[in-house]
């Protein structure tokens, strides 16, 4: 596990596989998006709070979900999951919800050039999210599956980041770069990915951001 300090308590991140995590704050597990084909969720800890990005079967598991959730544990998603899902708080972006003391905003997380060969994006806009926790100015920036999109440049400071990198659908080795040169976060892990050349990343970091994974 990582851990990092924030105004509102240590949280301890961490990365199970795939676009997965759990993050333990004050003895409570937050999960996102878990994959029962990267971990063995049956030896986890039960729940507090599930973030889920998309509907996509590797985000939307239920395999996953069958072991870590209980009736305390709340969801928060996008709209998409909401037919599985029936006790989902949904979130679009622009939109938060509000868990303990901490903030989760939705903000967009979409494909602009990689498509699907009818030409329809892997991920269209407005269909996931992307999620930044707030933990008392301390913010967290979860990108979900997304390419480089405009929308980065107005996430404000960010303190520590997760950044998809894997084609065709989310980034590119070098849009993953121009990506974190965008949003400048302080702590950053490359997640979502196939294969990593973590060297060749660690090269092109931008002064000031501490690449997690090298």
């Amino acid at each position: 596990m990582y851990k990092f300090t924030t105004p509102l308590g240590d949280i301890s991140v961490l990365l199970m596989g795939h676009a997965s995590l759990l993050i333990n704050w004050q003895e409570r597990n937050i999960f996102v998006d878990p994959y029962s084909n990267v971990a063995d969720y049956s030896k986890q800890p039960q729940a507090d709070l599930v973030l889920l990005t998309h509907h996509h079967y590797d985000h939307l598991d239920e395999d996953a979900l069958k072991h870590i959730v209980n009736e305390k544990t709340i969801f928060v998603t996008s709209g998409g999951c909401k037919g599985t899902i029936k006790e989902a708080n949904v979130i679009a972006p622009g939109m938060s919800f509000n868990y303990k003391d901490i903030t989760i905003e939705a903000v967009y997380a979409y494909n602009i050039l990689n498509r699907k060969e009818d030409g329809e994006p892997f991920h269209p806009r407005g269909e996931g999210n992307g999620y930044i926790l707030n933990f008392g100015g301390y913010r967290v920036y979860i990108a979900g599956d997304t390419e480089l999109i405009p929308e980065m440049r107005e996430l404000g400071e960010i303190d520590l980041a997760f950044l998809p990198k894997n084609l065709p659908y989310t980034m590119s080795d070098e849009m993953f770069i121009e990506a974190v040169k965008t949003i400048m976060p302080k702590n950053l892990f490359a997640y979502h990915y196939f294969k990593i050349d973590t060297e060749r990343l660690t090269e092109q970091m931008p002064e000031g951001v501490h690449f997690q994974n090298r």
